[in-house]
């Protein structure tokens, strides 16, 4: 078939059969362009079979995990996509992480096989010897010859059909967030919950993300190791679209891809939008091409909107969702967004297609309209599970399938829901979950701090901004200087304290627990809501 039209979204069951189906019917059109290189559906279905093939070669069988470690890459995506045809399930791991951190993962998910840009080579070669389960690590570019080169490993394979059968149900990725308790968790994400096969996609219920053109563009500038990177990409799957990537998000990178392949639509969050608005190319570009940008994470500033709108041009969407829910399961549309501003423009919209929410008490009950309890949400687009913490999933989800976000909020007489505060006490940096008890670990540590608590306080860039309040100990000079470099020698950067405060003691209840709320009351004051 040479003639395009729109794939029905619905057909799609498996992550397989993004690779079979587009192979099939649009076999010439561009799948991907990265780093100068288009690479058709056709050579994408061919390179999946041959990953799905290679994989098999050394053993690795149905549901066992597969680990990437990397920049924005075509790769990613025939690693995703290869696996699902393997039976197994590919876990991406932020490459932001301290070693330490990319160990626990790599422990946790008990992967055979490392997928590693060359960039980390070598951080996954220290790691490999107190990993003995590590059998295989395989560079995405030539790494010397220590290491096999993924093109090299890849071509070797057949590209005939691997012959494994999947449901729709089967895990399909494993994406870690931040844990409460310092630890993250693996949450799994079924083909179906991906592809949100059994969604209603009648026309006049499909999303923004489901309705495409012959001559859309994606933009994909988000890391694929987050829920709204790796969504964005199955959704230009799911729409034979050609989906132009870069490595990373750096704004100028972002501009010039927006005009040179004339994009039409892409997912940023607002801190993202910001610092594109602020680069010298972003009054040269020709954005003409440009249709939809959808954002979330956080909400976006009036005058930050008003600037985007009058620079890009095009319509803004805000989407709401987590990792447990597979990304976007509310937007607000472009329809509710206005320069002047709005009330719903404090929110975060209403549920999309498939998707129940509600708002409920300590109890499960729900509460009524505009009062103010824990956002709860079911649909087929839910976690299937924690890896291996049935504790957490039950915790998280109850015997009906709702499942708990920790986002605290209400819902207005019209169904549009708006967040207040978090139940838990994660902050989110510039897109980036953070929580509050890894930070403290690591700064614990550090020589002369006493005692420390971790918060989030409002930031014009990130939205949130990463704060420590540290007691010292008795005769110690400690700086924030030193808080600051100690953090950064054991988490990522994006988690370390942005500023600390001294403070003689920290508020605690007669049970022992910090009051961050306390803490975090002086720095919030005057805002409109808890959270950024």
């Amino acid at each position: 078939m040479n003639d395009w039209r729109m794939p029905d979204p619905a057909s799609f069951r498996t992550l397989a059969d993004l690779a079979i189906f587009n192979q099939r019917d649009f076999p010439d059109r561009i799948a991907f362009h990265c780093d100068g290189t288009d690479l058709t559906f056709d050579q994408f279905a061919r390179h999946t079979a041959q990953v799905a093939n290679g994989l098999r070669d050394i053993g690795i069988g149905a549901d066992e995990r597969v680990a990437f470690l990397g920049r924005n890459t075509i790769e990613f995506y025939e690693t995703v996509i290869g696996a699902a045809r393997a039976g197994a399930v590919v876990t991406p791991i932020n490459w932001r992480l301290a070693p330490p951190e990319i160990e626990w993962i790599l422990r946790d998910c008990a992967a055979r096989v490392l997928f590693v840009d060359a960039a980390y080579v070598q951080v996954a070669a220290e790691l490999r010897g107190s990993l003995p389960g590590l059998e295989y690590i395989i560079c995405l570019q030539e790494c010397g010859e220590a290491f096999v080169c993924y093109d090299d490993w890849r071509d070797e394979q057949s590209d005939s059909e691997p012959g494994v059968t999947r449901a729709p149900d089967d895990a399909a990725l494993q994406l870690y967030t931040s844990g409460t308790t310092g630890f993250p968790k693996g949450v799994v994400l079924s083909s179906k919950a991906l592809l949100r096969a059994d969604f209603d996609y009648s026309p006049e219920k499909r999303d923004l993300w489901d309705i495409w053109d012959e001559d859309d563009v994606l933009l994909l500038a988000m890391p694929n190791f987050h829920i709204g990177g790796i969504a964005s990409g199955i959704r230009g799957l799911k729409g034979a679209i050609k989906s132009a990537m870069i490595r990373e998000f750096e704004p100028g990178a972002a501009l010039d891809a927006i005009e040179r392949h004339r994009v039409t639509k892409t997912f940023l969050v607002p801190a993202a939008i910001h610092v594109m608005l602020a680069h010298p190319k972003a009054q040269e570009t020709d954005f003409s091409s440009l249709r939809l940008v959808g954002y979330g994470a956080s909400p976006i500033p009036l005058d930050l909107l008003r600037a985007a709108l009058k620079v890009f041009g095009c319509d803004f969407a805000q989407v709401y969702g987590l990792t447990e829910t597979t990304g976007t399961i509310c937007a607000l549309m472009p329809e509710d967004h206005s320069v002047e501003g709005n009330e719903r423009m404090r929110g975060i919209g209403q549920p999309i297609n498939g998707v129940e929410m509600k708002v409920i008490d300590a109890d499960g009950e729900e509460v009524e309209t505009r009062g103010i309890g824990e956002i709860a949400i079911r649909s087929s687009a839910n976690l299937t599970e924690y890896w291996n913490r049935p504790d957490a999933t039950a915790e998280a989800v109850d015997a009906e399938g709702w499942f708990r976000t920790g986002d605290a909020g209400y819902v207005d007489e019209d169904g549009y829901y708006y967040l207040f505060d978090r139940i838990k006490d994660m902050i989110v940096t510039g897109g980036e979950n953070v929580y509050p008890a890894e930070v403290e670990n690591a700064v614990f540590g550090c020589e002369g701090v006493a005692d420390v608590a971790v918060f989030g306080v409002p930031d014009e860039k990130w939205g949130e901004a990463v704060k420590a309040c540290v007691v010292r100990k008795p005769g110690s000079d400690v700086s924030e200087a030193d808080v600051i470099a100690h953090a950064r020698e054991r988490i990522a950067g994006f988690k370390c304290p942005k500023s600390v405060d001294f403070v003689d003691a920290l508020p605690r209840n007669p049970s022992g627990k910090v009051l961050r709320r306390e803490l975090r009351a002086p720095y919030w004051e005057g805002q409109d809501r808890q959270i950024s």
